[in-house]
């Protein structure tokens, strides 16, 4: 049996909703944050040395980073569904999504994050000026464009279709809703109406609510 191990409020419940999907038996390990730092407790340490999460261990076979983990689920338990054919062009822009939502989408909310926790740190008057000068030029000459680029992207690869890969649901979709979901607490999406429609889509499917209630809510506005 597959077990996941989910650091509570954490990007790991799109993990659930995959298994929920392709319908694996698995069993959830659930840890809670550090109270003062947020981060993951040094148990989750004890599964894989990074002590991050989600991590899977399939009847002893150990692997993290959310993206080989949606890949490797589908792949040996998929039965050919949520992902395109092997080789095709849809595979290949079936990767590129699953690669595009960490490592170019997700690093801007993560700046954005971490440059607003500069700007409320505790420091002494004299230098909080300073502090929020600095964060305020790199959020609005860098994030907020950056931002702004890569939403109307992802819009403008939306337009008339309910997924982003043939129109059917696939790990692409799974890889795709904490970035977006997190763009949407740290960003609005106003301007992005078809961004807002997907993200909706997600949140009604039937395996996705499943997905929430067994992973303990919705695991999104902890670190906001």
């Amino acid at each position: 049996m597959i077990t996941l191990h989910v650091l509570a409020q954490s990007r790991a419940l799109r993990i659930v909703w995959l298994l929920e999907l392709i319908g694996a038996p698995y069993q959830i390990k659930t840890y809670a944050r550090h109270l003062e730092t947020l981060l993951a407790p040094d148990e989750l340490k004890a599964v894989h040395p990074l002590g991050k999460s989600p991590v899977i261990d399939d009847d002893g076979f150990v692997l993290n980073e959310s993206g080989a983990i949606t890949d490797y689920l589908i792949q040996t338990y998929g039965g050919g569904r949520f992902m395109p054919e092997r080789g095709s062009q849809d595979y290949w822009h079936y990767q590129r999504w699953l690669h595009y939502a960490e490592s170019s989408l997700m690093p801007l909310l993560l700046l954005r994050l971490v440059f607003r926790k500069i700007e409320n740190a505790p420091m002494p008057f004299f230098v909080k000026p300073v502090a929020r000068k600095i964060s305020g030029n790199v959020k609005n000459g860098f994030i907020e464009p950056q931002a702004a680029l890569h939403l109307a992207y992802v819009e403008n690869e939306l337009n008339g279709k309910d997924w982003l890969i043939s129109n059917q649901l696939s790990g692409a979709d799974i890889m795709m809703s904490y970035p977006l979901q997190a763009a949407a607490d740290r960003f609005g999406l106003a301007e992005y109406p078809n961004i807002r429609a997907y993200l909706q889509r997600i949140e009604n499917d039937h395996a996705y609510q499943t997905a929430v209630q067994k992973a303990g809510g919705p695991l999104l506005r902890l670190d906001k």
